[in-house]
């Protein structure tokens, strides 16, 4: 698969995407470059705002395996990962997967289940694989898990340890609509739900093939170097008790890559970093909590960060408009 195939296959899945969710324009292309940078992505939101709806979308605009799981307190890690069972007619024990064995698992709430359910999670989504009963078992490619959880209600949740934030290549968080968005929301669900009427546009073998295209996205060594320079920014800034890590640095090259394919380039500009900057540094950083401490105040410690790191003047490579034909 060449630029050219990829670009257009990407706009088909957008314009899938377009047909149920309104706006969130932002939220979509973040999505999106998750999935060609083989990462997880974290959807962050009040109740109500699209969260599983825009999951559910993607999953549809694919030709992949997708389950979902609800989160809640009495869950357990078997729940996830499936069980190994006596079958009384054949007299021996069989394995029964469970919903991690799909393409794109949508776990609701996260948050709302215990540490260790959220803890069985972490082989899956950093080695693609899961071991049960000392038997380790190949995860379906692509895999993408995408989790919601909501900020606000924190009666019977637990929060994610800051190991398992680390999987998740970025965190998204849309917003409410605007005015003109909230009208148009009610328009097209006014009679039917257009989730119903959503057929796949792209087959499992597609994304591979766009995942290893998105690997080969070039990025100069002077980005390489800008991307670490914003990394240890975060690390002596005040009132940041752990900064950034190497990893943090590894997710925020792969989400550049895959950012700069979304917009038809196969080599990665200053402004691909700068997008991608906050929704996958910021929930990586543990701050010192005192006085005036707030949720947002990581997401405006980036920003700040990318404003006092010199860009570097990096001119476009030789190629026929910076396109690969």
């Amino acid at each position: 698969m060449n630029l050219q195939e990829a670009t257009q296959l990407i706009e088909s899945i957008r314009v899938n995407l377009a047909k149920v969710i309104v706006g969130k324009e932002e939220g979509v292309n973040l999505l999106l470059t998750a999935l060609l940078a083989n990462g997880h992505v974290l959807l962050e939101d009040v109740p109500g705002t699209g969260k599983t709806l825009l999951a559910k979308t993607l999953a549809r605009s694919l030709d992949c395996t997708f389950k979902r799981i609800q989160f809640t307190p009495d869950l357990l890690p078997s729940d996830l990962s499936g069980i190994n069972y006596y079958n009384q007619k054949t007299g021996e024990f069989q394995f029964r997967p469970g919903p991690v064995f799909a393409s794109i698992l949508l776990a609701d709430e996260i948050n709302r289940a215990t540490p260790r359910t959220q803890s069985s999670l972490l082989e899956c989504m950093e080695e693609r694989q899961i071991t049960i009963d000392g038997v380790t078992h190949e995860l379906e490619a692509p895999f993408l898990v995408i989790a919601t959880q909501n900020p606000v209600d924190s009666q019977g949740t637990f929060p994610l340890p800051e190991a398992q934030l680390d999987r998740f290549l970025m965190r998204i968080m849309t917003g409410y609509p605007t005015f003109e968005q909230g009208v148009h929301i009610l328009q097209r669900f006014r009679q039917n739900n257009p989730l119903d009427q959503t057929t796949a546009v792209a087959t499992a073998r597609q994304i591979q093939e766009i995942q290893q295209l998105t690997a080969a996205v070039n990025v100069s060594d002077d980005l390489l170097a800008y991307m670490i320079r914003i990394v240890e920014a975060t690390r002596t800034a005040p009132g940041v008790k752990l900064g950034a890590s190497p990893r943090a640095g590894f997710a925020l090259l792969r989400a550049s890559q895959g950012y700069a394919l979304i917009q038809g380039r196969n080599y990665v500009i200053p402004d691909d970093i700068k997008a991608v900057a906050v929704p996958v540094l910021a929930h990586r950083l543990v701050l010192q909590r005192g006085p005036g401490s707030r949720e947002g105040q990581a997401v405006e410690l980036v920003l700040q960060k990318l404003r006092e790191v010199e860009v570097p003047a990096e001119p476009l490579p030789a190629t026929s408009g910076g396109r690969v034909e």
